[in-house]
């Protein structure tokens, strides 16, 4: 998409999202019709993965997690667009934190922290996240191929003081903000999909091989860092909960793959908890193990 098809969504996203939210949930349940009955978006892909993740269900029950799933991403992309129009008010009793006593005391040891989280729930609304936790706070991103959107939604990110940072600078921005004795939170997203070239460690997830970024814990363990997870609870519709657990004080001396297998494990017992609520129509498994010769 160019720039004048790009204008034309930004004129009327900003026109339709001047709709309230309860408003807006009528077109997200007429959107989980379109999506799932009439153009049956990845529907092939979504059922691939959640045979493969859970072989112990039977295919009723497969279909039932399913149909969940749509139910949510078509939540998910309305609250997203919506998020354009949110008031700092509305943020605030939509998305609340808690166990932020946990980023209290690093905060009060000058610590520097790697947050860990998945594409679960809403991961798109935490924007006031520097409000609370009270820290700069780097979220780390794999910029879209389309330069419009890649600005449109990076904008929207950073409006309240995130400072959003590809994978290959943020070594040096987390160095930069240390030299100014400025301690960071730096937020990767774990279940992002390595290209091929990239790929250095193979874990089993959701009873699958499967390739997964170690940077976090590579990071964490030069730089002894603190290690927690962010888990985005849906308390209801259009309500969420993100809760900060602690997984490790103090990581120098772990390896990374120990850090990695870590929250790679707590993200895949919240998945097996309400499965729906993660995102299946991502080719997460393309690519495939090589097969080790004797």
């Amino acid at each position: 998409m160019g720039a004048i098809g790009y204008y034309l969504f930004y004129g009327i996203n900003w026109i339709f999202t001047l709709l309230p939210l309860s408003v807006l949930y009528i077109f997200s349940d007429f959107l989980y019709l379109v999506l799932y009955y009439v153009v049956s978006y990845r529907r092939n892909v979504v059922a691939t993965n959640l045979k493969n993740s859970f072989p112990e269900k039977t295919d009723k029950e497969l279909k039932v997690i399913e149909k969940k799933f749509y139910r949510h991403l078509s939540d998910l992309l309305i609250e997203t667009f919506k998020s354009t129009h949110m008031t700092r008010a509305n943020q605030k009793k939509r998305f609340t934190y808690s166990n932020l006593e946990v980023i209290d005391r690093l905060r009060e040891e000058k610590r520097d922290i790697i947050a860990v989280l998945g594409h679960y729930n809403n991961w798109e609304w935490p924007t006031l996240l520097p409000y609370y936790l009270k820290y700069k706070t780097i979220i780390i991103y794999k910029p879209l191929q389309n330069k419009y959107f890649d600005s449109f939604i990076n904008n929207h990110r950073s409006e309240h003081g995130i400072v959003l940072t590809p994978t290959s600078q943020v070594i040096r921005e987390i160095i930069n903000y240390r030299k100014n004795d400025i301690n960071t939170v730096s937020v990767f997203i774990s279940d992002q999909i390595p290209s091929k070239g990239d790929i250095k460690y193979w874990t089993t997830f959701l009873n699958q091989d499967t390739a997964v970024f170690t940077g976090a814990g590579k990071i964490a363990s030069k730089y002894d860092m603190a290690v927690v997870f962010f888990h985005v609870q849906k308390v209801k519709r259009g309500y969420y909960n993100l809760n900060i657990e602690l997984l490790f004080d103090h990581t120098a001396g772990l390896s990374e793959e120990v850090i990695t297998e870590k929250h790679v494990r707590r993200l895949e017992e919240i998945i097996k908890e309400k499965p729906e609520n993660w995102i299946w129509s991502h080719r997460r498994w393309k690519h495939k193990k090589p097969v080790e010769n004797d």
